[in-house]
């Protein structure tokens, strides 16, 4: 893999980790309003999508440099899924505060780490341009 498709790997991961950390925050912000459904995306899905390695079922493809390309979050947006309840609850809000903020908290770790592959990709071509 050279660097640019390092980087461009790399720059989907962090898009979706973001579109992810705020579908989270949402799901913690309405967590005492009644009716509300849970959100998440399939992180991995929606990376091998973003990054061409998967089809999306019922999508076309862009079979001409012309053709408009989805957005990772149109990509984020198809892979949405509800959450299932752990527990029901009178009010049918399926918020699990403890399943968000294990996420939440794991999502920030993965956002971090793909950061530092970024910074890391960055150095390493710099070292290349300078010629040590």
């Amino acid at each position: 893999m050279d660097i640019t498709q390092s980087l461009s790997f790399h720059a989907q991961a962090l898009s979706l980790r973001s579109e992810r950390q705020r579908l989270i925050a949402s799901n913690i912000a309405n967590a005492d309003t009644p009716g509300y459904v849970a959100r998440d995306i399939d992180f991995a899905q929606a990376l091998r999508e973003a990054t061409g390695q998967s089809g999306v079922a019922g999508q076309m493809a862009a079979t001409s440099s012309g053709h408009i390309q989805p957005t990772a979050g149109a990509r984020a947006e198809a892979n949405l899924k509800y959450a299932t309840p752990s527990q029901t609850s009178l009010d049918r809000n399926t918020v699990d505060m403890d399943r968000e903020r294990a996420s939440f908290a794991d999502n920030a770790v993965k956002y971090e780490a793909t950061l530092r592959f970024i910074n890391q990709d960055v150095r390493t071509m710099l070292d290349a341009i300078k010629g040590q």
